[in-house]
């Protein structure tokens, strides 16, 4: 893949065989029992960020080149989502929800023992890739910040004193 300036993905990219890589071969059939494929991007991406573990560029050229749309599209809906990453994760997402109830109540504080903990710091994966963090703006659970969410669960009314223990649980899956 080309990319003539940061973010700019051109067409000249080879597209991975479907039939060749197993990956491939699941998104391939997948967008194939789609009646209106165009229509379907965001499900298609979905789909395929569940299948490779994110969207690289040779994922995002692929489904370009099946849905013969441009590459620029499909790029500009994988980056202004912030559900869909370019980076492969950790098998555990940890986000800190840095919304205005969270932050007044200390989400920078959880944020920072979090990246203690794990030893990284926000936008990385631990070494042995069991760990992504990530922040949010809001998680939509006011009521209960400062919030921790890893993998979907929320922690609500998290301490800093909390946060080793519940990433250790994580540690143990």
């Amino acid at each position: 893949m080309s990319q003539s300036e940061p973010g700019q993905m051109t067409q000249q990219a080879e597209i991975p065989d479907g039939g060749v890589n197993r990956q491939f071969a699941l998104l391939d059939e997948f967008v194939a029992s789609l009646p209106y494929k165009k229509e379907n991007l965001i499900a298609i991406l979905h789909r395929a960020q569940e299948i490779f573990g994110s969207l690289p560029e040779e994922v995002q050229m692929h489904i370009a080149y099946l849905l013969d749309i441009p590459a620029a599209k499909v790029y500009g809906v994988v980056s202004f989502y912030s559900f869909f990453t370019m980076k492969a994760r950790g098998r555990h997402v940890v986000n800190v929800c840095t919304g205005t109830a969270c932050f007044v109540r200390g989400a920078a504080k959880i944020q920072l023992e979090v990246e203690k903990q794990l030893g990284i710091k926000t936008g990385e994966t631990t070494e042995d890739g069991l760990f992504t963090l990530e922040s949010l703006r809001c998680v939509g659970a006011c009521g209960l910040a400062p919030v921790l969410v890893i993998d979907g669960k929320v922690y609500g009314k998290v301490e800093v004193g909390q946060v080793k223990e519940i990433l250790g649980e994580y540690r143990e899956k």
